[in-house]
């Protein structure tokens, strides 16, 4: 069989993927400076005796190396002003305010308190292992869920300390 053409393919680079298309510059993103100064906005004001020009206010654009289309949208800060603002929130209820002053005052979160199987299984394995918390680490029949040295001091701590009191 003759296909008539090499076959497995070409190697696609730069060339051979912009050959005979323009390349896309809108979503290009272009490393370089600009040459020219893009425009911005300027309150400018003319001097009405000399006809000289003065910036009064000026606003650089903001940048958009990635030429992304939302950023160019036109669209005033201003409209989103008074969201935070208290006047609109001062028409408050009462359950508005009581739900306000119960998460100002959250309680206390109440300490775990260690099983009855969880106690069991501290105290076999300190006695069978004493205060080497490294043994407990290695004991894989009582250490079935593989706690770690720190875990299991802080869980023996915790056991002793509920047992003298």
């Amino acid at each position: 069989m003759d296909l008539h053409n090499p076959t497995g393919g070409v190697e696609k680079n730069a060339h051979t993927l912009t050959e005979g298309k323009a390349p896309s510059t809108k979503l290009a993103i272009n490393p370089k400076l600009p040459t020219q100064i893009q425009p911005g906005e300027a309150r400018i004001e003319r001097d009405p005796e000399t006809g000289e020009v003065r910036v009064i206010e000026a606003k650089a654009p903001k940048p958009n190396p990635l030429n992304d289309l939302l950023l160019d949208m036109d669209v005033d800060d201003e409209e989103f002003e008074g969201f935070g603002d208290e006047s609109r929130t001062s028409h408050k209820t009462d359950v508005v305010r009581q739900l306000e002053q119960m998460a100002a005052n959250e309680a206390p979160a109440k300490p775990r308190k260690q099983s009855e199987r969880e106690q069991e299984w501290l105290q076999r394995l300190v006695e069978k292992h004493g205060d080497d918390y490294e043994a407990m680490f290695r004991d894989t029949k009582l250490n079935i869920m593989q706690q770690s040295v720190g875990d299991i001091k802080k869980r023996v701590k915790k056991w002793k300390a509920n047992q003298v009191a």
